[in-house]
């Protein structure tokens, strides 16, 4: 009877906590509008036979030297690759840069549908006529601010201007990048940058990184030549160099009283 009581007992606890588990655990945005709609992945097929399958293969599989598998890379790498003219890539070099995207809206929402419906994968969200469905919580303003500094500034610059990586590539400026490319970016890792999914960062979390971000780029300028808002570094240079100017001249004047 013991034994049966401890059981029971194990077992009521087991299944209270899965109820407290389920009802604290914040829910990801995965849901892009389409995805699983058959008219939307066949019209993605369609687009992907005339533009994507030199590089990417027939099954996707990826070709070698060409471009990689696309299987189970999940609509958000295609919106993030395509939506910022990455691809279809223009020439091999170290990093694809950002261009005005090929496709249209429409037409990216068909090609991430396409895609998605082969491996699954992380998806972004987006409402039914393809605008981002990620609503900016100012309430987490300082909380985004943190979590940037924490997480991307050592490769965006503090002011989201970008900075220079390793073997010719680099961080891009995020002055342009859009909510939902921003959380693309999170969900993926292109390039050189860290996948983070919500075991690193929750989706609330990443709403708070972006966020900041576009309030940070929001932000007037409170005066005088930015130097491209990078930091002390360039800024220091200059003060370096105008200083230097200043006293060789003092130098050369004083010489030529004497």
């Amino acid at each position: 009877m013991r034994r049966l009581r401890g059981g029971l007992a194990l077992m009521f606890a087991l299944v209270v906590l899965g109820f407290l588990y389920e009802m604290f655990t914040p829910e990801p945005l995965t849901a892009a509008a389409g995805a699983d709609d058959p008219a939307q992945i066949a019209a993605g097929e369609e687009l992907y036979n005339n533009s994507c399958i030199t590089c990417h293969g027939a099954e996707l599989q990826g070709i070698e030297d060409r471009g990689p598998s696309l299987i189970g890379v999940g609509q958000a790498a295609v919106y993030f690759q395509v939506s910022t003219g990455r691809m279809p890539l223009a020439d091999n070099g170290a990093q694809a840069p950002r261009k005005e995207p090929f496709f249209s809206p429409e037409e990216i929402a068909q090609l991430g549908a396409f895609v998605q419906s082969n491996g699954d994968g992380p998806q972004v969200p987006l409402n039914p006529d393809g605008t981002s469905a990620i609503l900016q919580n100012v309430d987490n303003l300082a909380l985004g601010a943190e979590l940037y500094r924490l997480n991307c500034a050592s490769c965006h610059n503090f002011t989201g201007k970008g900075g220079a990586l390793s073997q010719g590539k680099y961080a891009p400026d995020l002055g342009q990048a859009t909510d939902s490319q921003i959380y693309a970016a999170m969900l993926t890792g292109p390039e050189n940058m860290p996948k983070f999914g919500d075991g690193q960062l929750t989706s609330d979390e990443k709403i708070a990184i972006i966020t900041y971000i576009q309030n940070a780029k929001a932000t007037m300028d409170p005066g005088g030549y930015g130097l491209g808002g990078f930091g002390p570094v360039p800024e220091g240079f200059i003060a370096f160099i105008v200083g230097m100017g200043v006293l060789l001249g003092i130098m050369l004047w004083m010489g030529a009283r004497a």
